[in-house]
């Protein structure tokens, strides 16, 4: 049955409520995924040692990151984008038949054109590693025939697709139902598996590349199946059937053939960040890999984590048509971006060298790796509030089935992103720059604000965004704050000197103490102007 008419947002109790629930949730999914992202450090701690950031790891990447783009541009982008908001509406105006039978059709329906797509690209595997990586092609590096390598290795690791889109679909049924939580610790499984097959399987084997796809597909069968108790908890768990002219099918399909680009312009990007570092120097791609792990974790850990829960929140307000509720539920998850994400990236654009020397330089990565992908590192890290905001605007486009702008959005961020690629890495390789893979971490970040910029722009016309006197003060009091972070940054920085020479113990205390002290001014510096929201953030909306 539809529920009945919500309590007005601006009822000072419901409000309260409302952030609670809201913050209770981002903390489960931040928790699970700080959870998923330390594995995935020491997952990459250990390519690191056993691989470096040579050809056989640039294979790696390359062809774990095909099968990734196409579930973040078909599952976790369009299709959750789409299904989320049409699956709110059924819960609200349906019967609970009807939205199992919904859940049941789109699985089936989805399955169907999964296992299309997967038998395609395992057959067309040459033509995949073509398209994403043609610098393959030109010839052997370190020995290694990096194309023929890379045929065999996607040929493994194509399916994972099929296997990780369902669990995608998994995991947009249970946030619907307000179940955050083992969709978020998921990807734990992924790491786990990588982790044996590196720490026991890579370094005796003669192919290793192997060894790690198929631990990569093993993973994406066993990440499907643990959602299913979930499921079955909700009643959500059915056959699946083939529905393609559903009507609740067919809206998806409506809403996600635009957001299928929308919501995968960052994919895209680093996709063709890839395909150009392909030609550049040996390791490129490696360590354009290890920064943007580096870049996923406060990505991961918070923002992804506020905009998990602020899609169903957002789409039950505009289901409810109760645009206050919508516009308060969008400002926190700004404010909660602002305060964090903001210095993390200030964080990393100081400390990503030190970062990716005390994380990685040991075994095969050595400090000229270190060095080479703390430089791109510090350019993600320039984009991150960038990548963030589109993270959490996007959704309220979502949410309101407004797909027109998130597409125009991302058409202005495609399409700078490639001239800002072509001018920076040009001029960059015809001045003789030793490292003109900056120049695309350079590229992407600055497309990231184009991006955000577009949404923005949308919601502040639509009056779903407004900046008073409250919101001028929040931003002075955010500037402030780093400021001071930053002074303690560069003191220590400049105290400590060359942390590629240091021994690794000494490397680990030193960044240890360098973020705790960042972190107590930081927060310090908050609490003197006054800022306090972040003692009782947990505190803070989720109706059920």
């Amino acid at each position: 049955m539809p529920n009945s008419s919500p309590a007005s947002p601006t009822d000072p109790v419901n409000a309260s409520r409302q952030k609670s629930s809201l913050g209770r949730a981002s903390a489960s999914v931040g928790g699970a995924t700080m959870v998923s992202r330390v594995l995935g450090f020491i997952r990459d701690i250990i390519f690191a040692r056993v691989m470096g950031a040579g050809a056989v790891m640039d294979v790696f990447v390359l062809v774990f990151q095909i099968p990734n783009f196409f579930r973040r541009l078909f599952a976790e982008g369009a299709f959750s984008q789409a299904f989320v908001p049409v699956l709110s509406e059924y819960r609200q105006q349906q019967s609970a038949s009807d939205t199992k039978q919904l859940v049941n059709t789109v699985v089936g329906t989805l399955g169907v054109i999964l296992l299309a797509v997967t038998l395609i690209g395992v057959l067309a595997s040459p033509a995949f590693i073509w398209l994403f990586g043609s610098g393959f092609v030109k010839g052997d590096a370190d020995g290694i025939d990096r194309f023929a390598l890379a045929v065999d290795a996607l040929r493994v690791t194509f399916p994972y697709l099929l296997f990780i889109s369902l669990t995608a679909c998994a995991a947009g049924v249970l946030n619907s139902y307000g179940r955050f939580f083992a969709p978020a610790i998921a990807p734990v499984i992924l790491n786990l598996c990588l982790i044996t097959a590196a720490w026991f399987f890579v370094q005796p084997a003669d192919d290793p590349i192997m060894i790690l796809a198929w631990a990569v597909f093993l993973a994406g069968i066993l990440q499907w199946l643990f959602q299913w108790p979930f499921l079955h908890a909700i009643g959500m768990l059915g056959w699946p059937r083939w529905g393609w002219r559903s009507p609740g099918v067919q809206r998806i399909i409506k809403l996600m053939l635009p957001v299928m680009f929308a919501a995968s312009a960052t994919q895209i990007n680093l996709l063709i960040d890839r395909h150009i570092a392909s030609y550049l120097n040996t390791g490129s791609i490696s360590w354009l890999y290890y920064s943007d792990r580096m870049l996923e974790f406060p990505l991961g850990i918070f923002t992804i984590a506020i905009a998990t829960v602020l899609l169903p929140s957002l789409s039950r307000h505009h289901a409810d048509k109760d645009a206050d509720a919508f516009r308060h539920t969008l400002q926190w998850g700004l404010r909660m971006v602002l305060f964090v994400v903001v210095p993390a990236a200030v964080g990393m654009l100081f400390l990503a060298e030190p970062i990716m020397s005390t994380l990685f330089q040991h075994g095969a990565f050595t400090a000229h790796d270190a060095h080479m992908a703390g430089l791109s590192l510090r350019a993600y890290a320039f984009g991150l509030v960038g990548l963030s905001l589109v993270k959490i605007l996007a959704p309220a486009y979502f949410a309101r089935q407004d797909m027109k702008t998130p597409v125009r959005a991302s058409l202005a961020a495609v399409a700078g992103n490639i001239v800002l690629n072509i001018v920076l890495v040009s001029a960059m390789v015809v001045m003789g720059f030793y490292a003109p893979h900056l120049g695309l971490a350079l590229a992407l970040s600055l497309a990231a604000f184009i991006n955000a910029g577009v949404l923005w722009r949308g919601l502040a016309l639509n009056r779903m965004l407004r900046m008073n006197a409250a919101a001028y003060r929040i931003l002075l009091h955010a500037l402030l704050a780093n400021i001071a972070m930053s002074m303690i940054l560069v003191f220590w920085l400049r105290t400590i000197g060359d942390w590629t020479q240091l021994d690794l113990s000494v490397r680990a205390i030193h960044l240890l103490t360098v973020i705790v002290s960042a972190v107590m001014v930081y927060f310090a510096m908050l609490w003197l102007l006054g800022e306090r929201w972040w003692l009782r953030w947990r505190k803070q909306p989720l109706q059920k």
